[in-house]
């Protein structure tokens, strides 16, 4: 097996979510029935410049891949969210 392959392999499909919505300051992910994630706008300075009114008109795009904010120009992949960060 040759590295493209073994690559090709060992990468995972995108993770979706099925539902997004705002609680204050936070964003909410529901992943599935067993499994959500947040994260605080302030993680984003896009996000954190926002009004609450501006926050709030968060969308899934079609496939659940990413969260968007048309009015802020604001896209974020549901993988990014999942995946760890460190300061």
């Amino acid at each position: 097996m040759n590295a493209a392959e073994n690559t090709s392999q060992n990468t995972a499909p995108p993770l979706v979510a099925r539902n997004c919505w705002v609680q204050g300051r936070r964003i909410y992910l529901e992943i599935d029935a067993d499994r959500s994630m947040s994260f605080p706008a302030s993680q984003y300075a896009g996000l954190e410049i926002a009004s609450q009114v501006e926050l709030e008109k968060i969308h899934l795009n079609t496939d659940g891949s990413q969260i968007t904010w048309d009015s802020l120009d604001q896209i974020i992949s549901v993988d990014e969210v999942a995946a760890p960060r460190f300061s």
